[in-house]
């Protein structure tokens, strides 16, 4: 697995747009301290087709130390979820080889009694 950058990935859309580095660059970090800004207001972001971010409280709960069997109280604390979105799912099994799940991007159907007043 490579690492990409956020260097790298303003080089490849400035080549793409045919847009100066700089320009890109000042674009790509807006976006992203607008979604900094938007999570830390407790906002949920959704990108149709790539994904959704969501702020959630995490509970406080008491860990144990590996080392020493010693409890430990983890207080609560606010983290970002993100829920992958179809496109990115589709395209991820795409890359991993694996088959799609049979009900993938297919609403699962309740199946019909046959009294539901419809005609066959």
């Amino acid at each position: 697995m490579q690492t990409i950058t956020k260097k790298e990935l303003i080089d490849r859309i400035a080549e793409t747009c045919n847009h100066k580095r700089v320009v890109v660059k000042r674009i790509i970090q807006t976006f992203l301290d607008e979604i900094i800004d938007e999570l830390g207001r407790g906002n949920r972001l959704e990108f149709r087709d790539f994904g959704v971010f969501e702020s959630k409280v995490r509970a406080a709960r008491t860990a144990q130390n590996p080392k020493t069997l010693e409890r430990v109280a983890v207080p609560s604390k606010r983290t970002v979820k993100f829920k992958v979105g179809r496109l990115m799912k589709d395209r991820l099994v795409a890359a991993s080889g694996e088959s799609p799940s049979p009900l993938s991007g297919v609403a699962a159907r309740k199946p019909s009694s046959g009294n539901d007043g419809s005609r066959a």
